[in-house]
């Protein structure tokens, strides 16, 4: 993993999850990765060349299998929330969106990760909020509002990998609030290979 401290390829943690806030936001409901039951949405809108965004569920179980190009570093959140204006239009200000998603993330009561059959701790330092970052919902997105450009922000508890080996490997999380309304687990066998893209 990279450490809390690095800023992988010239951004910071927080920068990062922003740019993977913008990708999971902008994609329809129908190609989406978080509802995909297989894992062959995976590699829908994947234009960074040095990063590969894995999504997690809305809610629910999920198991997939998917496939990566060698040489990607891998981010995912373990349990996430974002609101943006388009969603909460109550909220005036970037200082009501951050309130929303601490409020939010305050909740959460379980976070797990376990990756080639290592657990790993995930502490309040991957508790990463993002920047505000500016984006536009495309028609039929996954939370069903009016598609245009819009700001929001995004916290949550992230895995940010380095390069993988080639071959086989997984990757298990789990999350829930406190009063268990909000269940997450998604187990996925990744498998890094040249195959064609």
């Amino acid at each position: 993993m990279f450490s809390r401290q690095e800023t992988p390829f010239g951004r910071s943690w927080e920068e990062w999850t922003a740019k993977w806030w913008q990708w999971f936001l902008t994609i329809p409901i129908i190609e989406h990765p978080a509802y995909d039951k297989t894992g062959e949405k995976a590699g829908i809108n994947q234009f960074d060349p040095n990063v590969w965004f894995i999504a997690g569920t809305t809610g629910g179980k999920a198991e997939r299998a998917i496939f990566i190009p060698p040489g990607k570093a891998i981010l995912f959140p373990v349990i996430n929330v974002t609101t943006s204006y388009s969603e909460n239009p109550s909220l005036k200000t970037i200082a009501d969106l951050e309130l929303f998603v601490n409020d939010q993330m305050n909740d959460i009561a379980r976070k797990e990760v376990i990756i080639d059959g290592e657990q790993i701790l995930v502490s309040e330092m991957y508790r990463v909020k993002s920047p505000e970052f500016q984006f536009s919902f495309p028609p039929d997105n996954i939370y069903g509002v009016q598609a245009g450009q819009t700001t929001g922000v995004g916290e949550g508890y992230w895995i940010f990998l380095r390069v993988l080996s080639p071959g086989k490997h997984t990757i298990k999380t789990a999350g829930a609030c406190m009063s268990g309304r909000i269940q997450i687990s998604v187990d996925i066998e990744l498998t890094v290979s040249d195959r064609s893209f």
